[in-house]
């Protein structure tokens, strides 16, 4: 339990663009891990976390990476994620896994719309975090700004544990108000903290910042509360304990400022890593369903003699067979040892057994609770659960995020179909947002996932990494249909054909659900039978009869969502009624019940934040007004424009193109889905005849 102590599981996170994998190659490099440091960009090989080609090209982190470094004899396993929201899911499936977090701001941006997403990943899984301000060494940082940020944007309570000394172009380090001393980064690389007095000029805003600490830290411990009203000194231990406790309670968030790039703070908040965020003894324990007929919850103990159960949160294919990344939350794991995959039953024998560094890889014997490593050559689903054969538990897998956008992809190439086969499969099974299909009338593949860069990564990657020359259609936007008015339903099935025939009746109604919501429900089936009058072995059919009609919508045959349904009351026949007849006779009310609920296409809407040079303000808002964009608000930053907007996302397919030449290519912008709403008619009405003319032509 010694070692479990003294682990730290934390993943780093943030917005595009705000360091995140500059500041993980300094870590690295402070640790010990690496001994020159690479740049994301800039020639090179290119930084150690971003492995992948495309990644070096790109500048950008396309799949998250795994390490393990040891800082003051505390091993921290840290994943690095993408900040793109395309790739989200990466983000996803490691805060599934980790117990703390560091949040990346940048000091000139502040908190921005990926910041917001990441935020609510973060509380979703109740991870504690702490903040760096990244890149005070730029232009307009305002790191104090970035802490308000924090407080109304995002909801912390969020408290600067550093002044920074000086900003800009003078930044040149930070004051520890627990200490109250200024520390300065030397050498090279910024390898050594020097610990000096705190220059006579920042000393009366230190002591200001300090008390204001000191108030917000002392409502987690009553016997620093009451010291700080009598005046008295209040020792490092007990603020120490104090930040802690807020910290693990998830509502206190320490802030730090540094700069990455330029080799400054990044060591004192290593240390803020190991002495604030959970060990997974302190992290909140993990519940597990017992999977046998009780379906108990129990809570796993971070203890390596206990029963073995682990997580596979990632997957990638290699030459040399899957590999499986797992969290193991109890019990130990070794080399040839059997366990059983909860989810498909099969018992499997673990052969390789390798700790991660970036790509790269160190043979293990053996690992235990707490840890992050990951199994060669194992067949599984992300989210599986493995058990040895002495407990049988299910972990709640992770939240995945329906894909908003699709592309038509063609191989003429006979030889070449078949690696695209493999490709597509590969990537489906590595990536729960990817989804392929076949398009049942026109025969084209279909691939979807969550914007332009995720599929344009995954269609270079298959003619890189498989040779595959890729034809690509135009882009088709997941459009859903809804209903927007209570609608009753009363149908009966009977059908004779000698013999035993088929019997069902169904009464009940449909009403909408609120489809605006990206985690809401998309079906709700309530039963109100009374009295026996549909026999409760026949209620699942029905359920699954209603279910049915949910995968093709009235108007243009998309997907429905947002419908709410109530079985009420029926009628059975003793020899007649069964299974199947109940889903015909449900499948059957449902879709004259959809006729008659005044159906609406749905649209995704994408929250869009853009930044740009001022001058070019009134052009960019002009042009995103013309997409039917709303626009949110607008902020000024030095000469740089922050204009948030809400936009229908089949009016934003080659914005970037017409944003560069707009702006001289000096603006940016960022993309995620936000929510599903109703389609203008005009829209709708081109939408749907575009459907029907294309279903003419098969």
């Amino acid at each position: 339990m010694k070692d479990i102590a003294k682990t730290r599981n934390i993943g780093i996170s943030a917005h595009i663009d705000s360091g995140k994998t500059t500041l993980s190659e300094r870590i690295l490099y402070y640790a010990g891990v690496i001994h020159k440091i690479e740049e994301v960009r800039g020639g090179g090989s290119g930084a150690t976390m971003d492995f992948m080609e495309l990644e070096k090209e790109k500048g950008i982190t396309i799949t998250s990476a795994a390490t393990t470094v040891y800082w003051n004899e505390n091993k921290i396993n840290i994943i690095d994620t993408p900040g793109h929201v395309d790739f989200t899911v990466e983000v996803e499936r490691s805060l599934r896994v980790l117990d703390g977090a560091v949040l990346i701001l940048c000091a000139v941006a502040g908190v921005q719309s990926q910041s917001i997403t990441v935020d609510r990943q973060m509380k979703r899984y109740k991870v504690p975090r702490i903040v760096f301000i990244n890149k005070m060494d730029r232009t307009g940082a305002d790191p104090f700004k970035a802490v308000h940020d924090l407080r109304e944007k995002l909801g912390h309570n969020s408290v600067a544990m550093q002044v920074p000394i000086g900003a800009e172009d003078q930044f040149e380090g930070v004051i520890d108000l627990i200490r109250m001393k200024a520390l300065y980064n030397d050498g090279p690389k910024g390898e050594q903290i020097i610990e000096k007095e705190i220059p006579a000029e920042l000393l009366d805003l230190a002591m200001e910042k300090r008390m204001v600490m000191l108030e917000a830290i002392s409502m987690f411990d009553e016997q620093m509360m009451e010291d700080l009203l009598d005046e008295k000194e209040i020792a490092v231990d007990v603020i120490e304990k104090a930040v802690w406790n807020g910290v693990n309670s998830l509502e206190l968030t320490p802030v730090y400022f540094g700069s990455a790039f330029k080799n400054k703070s990044v060591q004192p908040l290593l240390d803020a890593i190991c002495r604030y965020l959970p060990s997974p003894i302190d992290a909140a324990p993990m519940k597990a369903t017992e999977v046998d007929g009780a379906q108990n919850i129990i809570e796993l103990e971070p203890d390596a003699s206990k029963p073995l159960v682990c997580m596979a949160f990632k997957i990638a294919d290699e030459k040399f067979g899957q590999l499986t990344y797992i969290r193991i939350y109890q019990g130990t794991i070794k080399k040839g040892i059997n366990l059983y995959n909860i989810r498909t039953g099969k018992k499997i024998r673990v052969g390789r057994l390798v700790r991660m560094h970036s790509n790269d890889r160190v043979n293990i014997e053996s690992a235990s609770a707490g840890d992050i490593i990951a199994m060669v050559g194992v067949e599984c689903a992300s989210g599986d659960t493995f058990c040895s054969d002495n407990i049988k538990v299910s972990l709640e897998s992770m939240f995945i995020a329906n894909p908003v956008i699709s592309l038509a992809i063609s191989c003429k190439d006979t030889a070449a179909t078949d690696r695209m086969s493999k490709a597509l499969s590969r990537f489906m099974k590595e990536d729960p947002t990817f989804k392929v299909r076949t398009d049942e009338e026109s025969g084209e593949t279909i691939i979807s996932g969550m914007g332009e860069l995720h599929l344009e990564i995954y269609i270079e990657r298959m003619m890189r990494e498989y040779d595959v020359p890729i034809e690509v259609g135009p882009p088709q936007v997941n459009y859903r249909e809804t209903i927007s008015k209570m609608a009753p339903f009363d149908y009966t099935h009977k059908k004779q054909t000698g013999g035993s025939g088929q019997y069902a009746c169904v009464i009940g109604n449909i009403e909408p659900l609120d489809f605006d919501n990206p985690e809401a429900e998309e079906f709700e089936f309530n039963n109100m039978v009374k009295g026996g009058n549909i026999p409760s072995e026949y209620i699942n059919a029905c359920a699954a009869g209603f279910k049915d009609v949910m995968q093709k919508g009235p108007l243009a045959g998309f997907p429905m969502v947002g419908v709410h349904v109530n079985l009420v009351d029926g009628k059975y026949h003793d020899v007649d009624s069964s299974d199947m007849a109940f889903r015909i006779c449900a499948r059957q009310a449902m879709k004259n019940a959809v006729q008659k609920a005044d159906a609406h296409l749905l649209e995704p809407i994408m929250k869009v934040e853009v930044e740009t040079p001022t001058e070019f303000q009134g052009t960019v808002i002009s042009d995103l007004s013309s997409r039917r964009g709303v626009i949110g608000g607008t902020m000024v930053r030095e000469k740089i424009t922050v204009i948030t907007v809400s936009v229908p996302l089949s009016a934003m397919f080659g914005y970037s193109t017409t944003l560069r030449s707009a702006t001289q290519g000096k603006a940016t912008f960022s993309m995620e889905f936000d929510n599903y709403a109703i389609c203008p008619r005009n829209v709708q009405e081109e939408v749907i005849a575009s459907r029907k003319e294309k279903e003419s032509k098969k």
